[in-house]
C-alpha cells in the first residue's frame, strides 16, 4: 500500500530539516555530518557522531550561554556519560529572548476566558516573580512546588525559578490530597504556588478544602502563594533586568513523577541543558517548528507534555494553552481553536483522536484548519484506523506525526520525520541522536516481530538522576537492570520494513498466554473498531498453571453485551490478529481506571483481579473505578 501522506517538494525545501541539513554542508568542521542521501544518512551520522552532531544542535538552534570547549566525556558509558561538562546556561534565558511586542502565550479556559502575552509582558512578570520569590527567601536548588491549572501563571514561576537555579515541580489540581503529598513530599519545597479551583466539563471545582491538607502535609514550605492573589505577590517588584544564572549543564531544572500506580511515584529530575537541546531538535527537526508558529498541545501541568509545550518557546513560537475539558460544551472545541488561533502544530492524544471518531464528528467537513500543518498524537499507541481517520475526517495534507517517549526522558525516542512519508499505523522513525532499535530476549536486534525498546548509545535528556537516589541504585534498575548499559524502555515495540515503530503497549503489561507474549494495543485497535465498543481494557488473568487472556469493556449507550457481540468481538480479534490473542473472557464495566493524563492502567486491574493491593490509587484520575474489577463471579470459573 502507498504512504498515507508525503509532503510536497515544497514543503520539504521550506523545513527546518533541509535547512539543517544544508547548513551542516556550510561548515568545515561538520562536514562528516554533510549528508545528502536524506534522513536515514542524517541519522546514523547523529548516533555514531553524537559530539558532532549534540555540538551542531547547540550552534544552530543558537543557544545562549556558554558551550566550552568539550561536549562529551565518556561517551559509551550508560549511564554515566556526560554531555558539555565545562558547559554554562539557562533554560529559562533561552525561552526569554526576545522583549518586544510579539505574541508568545494565548491562553484559553473551559469558560472562554482568554489572555495574551507578548514577549515583553511575559518578560516583565518573569522578572517580578523572580525578584518576589528571592525576597520570600528561595535560591538556587531549592524546590518550588505547583499545583496548577494549566494557565500563564504556571510558565510565569516556572520561568522565574529556572533564572535562579531553583526547581520546578508541577501536578495538576484534579489530584487528590495524598497524590500531591506522595509526590510533592519527597523533593521537600519550599514553596508552593496553587490555584483555588479550575472549571472543567462545564463545572467549577472548589480546591480549598484538598489545599489546607496540602499545606499542612508539606512541613518544608515558607511560601504559599494562590493564583487569586498571584498580583499582590507580585505587586511591591517593577519589571527590571532579570539575573539569570549561569548554571552547569545537568543542573536540575525540573522533577517529574512516574505514575505512581504500583508504588510511590518516582522523582525523576532533568537537567538545564538536556531538556533545552532535546525539545529544541524535536520542535524544530522533527516537527518542524518555525518562528512565529502557534503551538497546541491538549496537557495538564501533570504530565510532561506540558514542560514539552513550554519549551516552544525557545523555538519562537507561540503557545496555545487550553484549559478545561476538550468535549466541553462538545467535541469540536479544540478544532474550533485551531481556527480561532491560527494553530499550526495541533498537539492530542490517540484517546482524544478515536472519540472524536466514535462520536462521528468529521472536522474536515466542519472546520477550516487551514493553518494547521502538524498534527502530533501520544499518550498511548496510536491505531492504524485513526490514522486513517485523521486523514479522511480532519485534513488531507497533515504530517501527522504519532510519538512515543516520555517522563522518563522529558521528550521522544521515536517521533515525526517532516520530510518524509507517514505509513498507515506506523511511528516514523527514531528521532535524530536516539540510537532506537528493537531487541528479543536474548538482546539481538529484531525487524518485523515485537521485542523490547531500547536506546542503546547516550543521549542528552537521560534523567540527571533520581531525588533521593544518591549512588543511582533506584535509577539503574530502572532502565539498565535487562541490558547492561543499554537503556530498556519498558515498551513492548515492533521496527517495521519502513524503518518506523509500532508501540504494542508496556512490556509489564503485556499478556502472555501460552508463553506467547502479546502486547494489549493489539487487541485495543481491533476491538475498538467496532461500534458499540467505546473502550477495552485486557490483562493476562493467573488461571490453570497458565494465563488466560480477560477482555473488559466499555460500550455505547444503548449497547448490551450479549453472547452475540462477545461472539463479535472474538471474531474480529481471531481474523485480524491470531486465534491466540482472542480472550477467554469479555466481560462488561461500566468505566475503565486511568491515570490523570489518560492512560489505562491495566496493571492496577491485574492486581485487583488478583486480590494484591494497589498500592497508590491516589495516581488514578478516578480510582473508584477498581471496584468495578473486584471479586468478580466471571473470573472464578
Amino acid at each position: 500500500m502507498p504512504p498515507l501522506w508525503s509532503p510536497s517538494p515544497a514543503r520539504v525545501a521550506a523545513s527546518q530539516l533541509t535547512e539543517f541539513q544544508q547548513w551542516l554542508q556550510t561548515r568545515d568542521d561538520l562536514k562528516r555530518g554533510r549528508q545528502d542521501d536524506g534522513y536515514a544518512a542524517l541519522h546514523e551520522w547523529s548516533v555514531t557522531e553524537r559530539a558532532l552532531f549534540w555540538s551542531a544542535i547547540w550552534d544552530y538552534c543558537e543557544v545562549r550561554g556558554d558551550k566550552g570547549s568539550v561536549v562529551l566525556v565518556d561517551g559509551d558509558r550508560m549511564p554515566g556519560a556526560q554531555f558539555f561538562p565545562d558547559a554554562r546556561l539557562n533554560f529559562a534565558e533561552n525561552l526569554l529572548k526576545h522583549r518586544d511586542d510579539r505574541l508568545v502565550i494565548c491562553a484559553v479556559t473551559e469558560p472562554g476566558i482568554e489572555q495574551r502575552l507578548t514577549a515583553r509582558q511575559l518578560y516583565a512578570q518573569v522578572s517580578r516573580c523572580a525578584q518576589a520569590m528571592k525576597a520570600a527567601g528561595v535560591s538556587r536548588g531549592d524546590r518550588v512546588a505547583g499545583f496548577m491549572a494549566n494557565i500563564p501563571e504556571a510558565i510565569i514561576v516556572s520561568l522565574a525559578a529556572a533564572s535562579m537555579g531553583a526547581v520546578w515541580s508541577s501536578c495538576s489540581p484534579d489530584f487528590g490530597v495524598q497524590g500531591v503529598i506522595d509526590r510533592f513530599g519527597q523533593i521537600e519545597p519550599t514553596m508552593f504556588v496553587a490555584v483555588s479551583g479550575y472549571d472543567y466539563g462545564g463545572k467549577y471545582h472548589d480546591c480549598q478544602p484538598r489545599l489546607k491538607e496540602i499545606v499542612a502535609g508539606l512541613p518544608t514550605l515558607t511560601t504559599v502563594v494562590y493564583v487569586p492573589g498571584f498580583d499582590e505577590f507580585l505587586a511591591p517588584f517593577a519589571p527590571g533586568e532579570i539575573e539569570f544564572e549561569r548554571l552547569p549543564f545537568n543542573h536540575p531544572l525540573y522533577i517529574l513523577y512516574s505514575s505512581g500506580t504500583t508504588g510511590v511515584p518516582k522523582c525523576i529530575v532533568h537537567g538545564h541543558g538536556g531538556t533545552l537541546l532535546q525539545h529544541l531538535k524535536e520542535h524544530r527537526l522533527q516537527a518542524d517548528v518555525r518562528p512565529g508558529d502557534r503551538v497546541f498541545h491538549f496537557t495538564t501541568c501533570g504530565w510532561m507534555m506540558w514542560n514539552w509545550l513550554v519549551s516552544a518557546l525557545a523555538s519562537e513560537a507561540t503557545i496555545v494553552l487550553y484549559d478545561g475539558s476538550p468535549f466541553s460544551p462538545e467535541g469540536t472545541r479544540l478544532f474550533d481553536l485551531v481556527d480561532a488561533l491560527g494553530v499550526t502544530l495541533f498537539g492530542t492524544s490517540a484517546k482524544f483522536i478515536d472519540a472524536v471518531h466514535k462520536a462521528g464528528l468529521r472536522p474536515i467537513e466542519t472546520h477550516q484548519l487551514s493553518t494547521m500543518r502538524t498534527i502530533t498524537s501520544t499518550g498511548s499507541p496510536l491505531s492504524p484506523e485513526s490514522f486513517d481517520f485523521v486523514y479522511s475526517a480532519i485534513k488531507h495534507d497533515v504530517h501527522l506525526a504519532s510519538i512515543s517517549g516520555g517522563t522518563d526522558i522529558v521528550s521522544c525516542f521515536v517521533g515525526g520525520q517532516p520530510n518524509g512519508p507517514v505509513w498507515r499505523g506506523e511511528i516514523q522513525g527514531a528521532g535524530l541522536g536516539m540510537a532506537v532499535d528493537v531487541w528479543n530476549c536474548d538482546g539481538c536486534p529484531v525487524v518485523g516481530e515485537s521485542g523490547e525498546l531500547v536506546c542503546t548509545v547516550p543521549f542528552p535528556s537521560m534523567p540527571v538522576g533520581f531525588w533521593n537516589d544518591a549512588d543511582g541504585t533506584k535509577y539503574h534498575a530502572a532502565y539498565f537492570d535487562r541490558f547492561q548499559g543499554v537503556w530498556c524502555h519498558g515498551d513492548w515495540a515492533e521496527r517495521t520494513a519502513h524503518d518506523g515503530f509500532v508501540i504494542h503497549g508496556r512490556s509489564d503489561a503485556t499478556l502472555n498466554p501460552g508463553g506467547v507474549r502479546i502486547g494489549t494495543a493489539e487487541i485495543y485497535r481491533q476491538v475498538e473498531q467496532l461500534p458499540e465498543i467505546l473502550e477495552s481494557l485486557a490483562i493476562g488473568q493467573q488461571w490453570a498453571d497458565d494465563e488466560r487472556i480477560v477482555l473488559f469493556v466499555r460500550l455505547r449507550e444503548g449497547d448490551t453485551l450479549d453472547d452475540e457481540l462477545r461472539g463479535k468481538v472474538a471474531r474480529q480479534i481471531r481474523s485480524k490478529t491470531s486465534p491466540r490473542h482472542v480472550p477467554a473472557k469479555i466481560i462488561h464495566v461500566t468505566d475503565l481506571p486511568r491515570t490523570k493524563s489518560g492512560k489505562l492502567v491495566e496493571l492496577a486491574v491485574r492486581n485487583v483481579v488478583h486480590g494484591r493491593a494497589v498500592t497508590n490509587a491516589e495516581a488514578l484520575a478516578n480510582p473508584e473505578a477498581l471496584e468495578l474489577f473486584r471479586d468478580l463471579e466471571a473470573l472464578r470459573n
